[in-house]
């Protein structure tokens, strides 16, 4: 059985058990966490649910593992013969989570 679910702007492919880095979810680690944007399932008797543009009364179940940012990505900009140089860092937050059921009811 595996789904393919929409957070942050993402699509995953998942099934029970997958841990995921996606983007910066709301809770606390050890908390349990509903995905509802699921485009797509494949139950255990290989039926295939497609939505159009999401499926009907399926759900992803999560725990959040982690709560945290990547490491850090520098940004420089520079024009030349001009004595223009700017660096910038960027951290992205993330949070990790292990799906733990998949429910079409």
């Amino acid at each position: 059985m595996y789904a393919i679910v929409e957070t942050g702007g993402k699509q995953y492919r998942v099934e029970p058990g997958t841990i995921l880095q996606v983007e910066l979810l709301p809770g606390d680690v050890g908390s349990t966490i509903e995905l509802s944007q699921v485009r797509l399932v494949q139950n255990a008797n290989a039926d295939l649910l497609i939505g159009h543009p999401w499926v009907e009364r399926a759900r992803i179940t999560a725990e959040i593992m982690r709560q945290g940012r990547t490491r850090s990505m520098m940004i420089f900009k520079k024009k030349r013969r001009k004595n223009y140089r700017r660096t910038k860092g960027h951290r992205q937050s993330f949070t990790q989570v292990r799906i733990t059921d998949i429910v079409t009811a």
